[in-house]
């Protein structure tokens, strides 16, 4: 079976230097030897992620993008932080191998980790993987039967219990986005003013049993067995995890979940196969979440617009630097249009469409 994710060349005005970290490296992790290779893995959007390998030893490289120096976003140390403490009771996280924040090697602070090598979904399925209806809907079980996994891990255990402030987590997440979309909105989209008015006022109780939420987990982020595609053996992509409500994770999560009957042009922005014939619907998802978790959900109406909202927030502030000619990537461009076709979806829930 085909690895999915392969690295490329790298991009223009994001290289690194070789020479700095080849001597880091070679310094920091024990039993390197040999020449070292650097490649770039094309996909994603924000923090920039690189292939390593020196020697036969394969390595990822996480680095905040570049123009700008943000503190929260791209926090390199908070996510080679619950990495360290998740992997001995969760192995499906990536082994964390080193961090430094020393600038001197590339400007900022970066980790590395170990790779995990699988299969990793795209907007379509690799032309070598094949499934069938009832395969589609297992893995999209397995997918959520390992979300309430992760929601269910003791955080105060592992030592995470000052990862984040579960309490208000959801006032201050509407709170925060709200304003880092007024932050970043450019004149060519939407406000999103009467959607965020509606967040405000339509906001749940803090949830009594908060979590370690990944705020990111999606196909695109989880890697398969090549030899039982069904098999979730990795999860990648820790860097917005925290502690909090898991039904907003859950949510985040839906917001880039698109049904087969959904209007044409939320299947324009469509990422991941969540088309193909046998895959869960979100009202199926979060029904399965609330079986296997015993949490009576009731109405997901606000997770999901609050989902779809956030990644409206994500896409803007990618976009702001593209508007503004902090980045050449050309992939940007596109982002502009999608935060118009999220507003459209978060109205549609708000006029009582649901999910």
């Amino acid at each position: 079976m085909t690895v999915a994710d392969k690295p490329t060349e790298i991009r223009e005005g994001e290289e690194l230097d070789q020479e700095a970290v080849e001597k880091f490296l070679k310094q920091s992790i024990d039993g390197l030897s040999g020449s070292l290779e650097i490649k770039q893995f094309p996909s994603g959007f924000s923090n920039l992620t690189y292939f390593i390998r020196v020697g036969d030893r394969e390595m990822v490289l996480r680095r905040p993008p570049f123009g700008r120096k943000a503190k929260t976003a791209h926090d390199m140390g908070r996510e080679y932080k619950i990495l360290n403490a998740l992997y001995p009771v969760f192995p499906y996280c990536p082994k964390p191998l080193v961090y430094t924040e020393d600038e001197r090697i590339m400007g900022c602070p970066f980790y590395v980790m170990e790779r995990i090598q699988g299969i990793i979904l795209r907007k379509d399925l690799p032309d070598d993987l094949t499934l069938s209806p009832e395969d589609a809907r297992r893995l999209c079980e397995n997918m959520i039967d390992l979300h309430v996994r992760l929601h269910s891990l003791d955080y105060e255990a592992i030592g995470l219990a000052d990862f984040g402030k579960p309490q208000g987590y959801v006032r201050r997440q509407v709170e925060g986005w709200s304003k880092r979309y007024r932050d970043a909105c450019t004149p060519d989209v939407p406000d999103f003013e009467p959607v965020m008015a509606w967040l405000a006022a339509n906001q749940p109780k803090d949830f009594e049993r908060p979590a370690i939420i990944h705020n990111d987990y999606k196909f695109d982020n989880l890697v398969l067995n090549p030899e039982n595609p069904l098999e979730i053996i990795g999860i990648l992509d820790w860097e917005m995890a925290t502690l909090g409500d898991p039904l907003m994770d859950l949510g985040a999560s839906l917001a880039y979940w698109i049904n087969r009957d959904d209007p044409e042009e939320m299947h324009l922005m469509r990422m991941l196969p969540t088309t193909y014939e046998g895959m869960m619907t979100r009202r199926e998802l979060v029904d399965r979440y609330a079986e296997k978790s015993g949490i009576d959900i009731g109405s997901f109406d606000f997770y999901y617009c609050f989902g779809l909202f956030r990644l409206a927030g994500i896409a803007q502030q990618i976009y702001y630097r593209y508007y503004h000619g902090q980045t050449k990537d050309k992939r940007f461009i596109q982002l502009g249009f999608a935060v118009g076709f999220l507003e459209k979806a978060a109205n549609r829930v708000i006029e009582g469409g649901g999910i």
